[in-house]
């Protein structure tokens, strides 16, 4: 006679099976749908693998009907699921291959992993420049780079070589970052402490307080941070508890940014133009003329149109003494039609303007 508890079993073994059923079945209408863009492209109407506004689409979708019936699961648990599903589906033929700034476990890396899931081919690589270099020659589909940390504001290079490039950002991703302290040998007292400069100065506080006399060094990423500490038993990492076991490191201390709040944005950057989705940012870069008042009149034009910015700030342009550009965020579709009009409207007041892209907001 089955007990309470080995009934319970058998029935979550029974519900297991009849998911492994559907997630087969839902293989085959990828495959199906896989098909038939090849069809599509065959017919000169092009191919997109990776579609955020569909993938947007279903998530919403998914986290509705949860809501719908009562579930149990978080929207967040069902995302991270549903990311993984969509991700072998979307595999099954050809993997897409994103390259990200490396080396593996950065917080790069694992924003490549929270988009794209597990199972496409990952290409690391040591400058964001060079993951877009990838994508532009065609060995990579899509490349993963960080645009903006919440507390150290915009990475100033990702913006520089965006400006250069013909590829288009068609995603975002938000990215709670949590560095730890990571050291070879747990007895030593560590001379040097290895991490990204962004890192650095995220963690400035329990630095200080902890190891005041270490010599801090920048290197060019976290998990480059982690890789140095693993072969130097008097030198530690602040990087991702990740980083740490990928070169074997112990967690001295766990959280040590200075604020809790910390989220790192990062662009998807491709070739394909993402379709609106409702909920959607474009990212522009342009140049004003030289007049008084030129930036008071833009604004004005945003503000005519009700055109949310969400993020305006400038950088040297490199080309001429004392000449700037601004990059700035609005909320809406570059086919939007008041986005259409306002785009209009300001190339009078403009030497340059250059979409970056239309995305689904994270």
């Amino acid at each position: 006679m089955k007990t309470p508890l080995s009934k319970l079993r058998q029935s979550i073994d029974d519900v297991d099976g009849q998911i492994a059923r559907l997630l087969n079945k839902r293989a085959e209408l990828a495959l199906s749908v896989g098909k038939s863009k090849n069809l599509a492209a065959t017919a000169g109407a092009g191919k997109a693998v990776y579609v955020p506004s569909r993938e947007k689409e279903v998530l919403k979708k998914v986290k509705a009907a949860s809501r719908v019936s009562k579930g149990k699961l978080s929207g967040e648990s069902l995302e991270a699921i549903y990311c993984e599903i969509i991700s072998a589906c979307r595999n099954l033929d050809t993997p897409n291959k994103i390259a990200f700034l490396g080396p593996w476990a950065t917080f790069s890396h694992q924003a490549a992993i929270k988009n794209f899931g597990s199972s496409g081919f990952f290409i690391p690589t040591a400058t964001a420049g060079e993951a877009l270099k990838e994508v532009e020659s065609g060995r990579a589909d899509f490349a993963v780079v960080p645009v903006e940390n919440s507390n150290e504001g915009s990475v100033n290079g990702t913006l520089d070589i965006l400006v250069e490039t013909e590829l288009k950002i068609c995603a975002e991703i938000s990215l709670k970052i949590e560095q730890s302290f990571l050291v070879k040998d747990q007895k030593v007292q560590p001379l040097r402490i290895y991490s990204h400069s962004h890192a650095l100065a995220q963690c400035q506080t329990w630095l200080a307080r902890n190891y005041p006399d270490a010599e801090l060094i920048p290197v060019s990423s976290t998990a480059e941070a982690a890789k140095k500490a693993s072969k130097e038993s008097s030198a530690a990492a602040v990087a991702s508890e990740a980083a740490g076991k990928i070169y074997k490191l112990f967690v001295l201390q766990k959280g040590i940014q200075d604020n809790r709040e910390n989220f790192t944005r990062f662009f998807v950057v491709g070739k394909i133009l993402t379709k609106p989705t409702g909920k959607d940012k474009t990212s522009l870069v342009f140049i004003v003329k030289d007049k008084v008042g030129a930036l008071y009149n833009i604004l004005g034009v945003f503000n005519k149109n009700k055109v949310n910015l969400t993020k305006i700030e400038s950088r040297p342009t490199k080309k001429k003494a004392w000449e700037y550009m601004f990059f700035v965020d609005i909320e809406g579709h570059i086919d939007d039609a008041k986005i259409v009009k306002t785009l209009g409207e300001l190339k009078k007041h403009l030497t340059f303007i250059k979409t970056l892209g239309s995305y689904p907001k994270a």
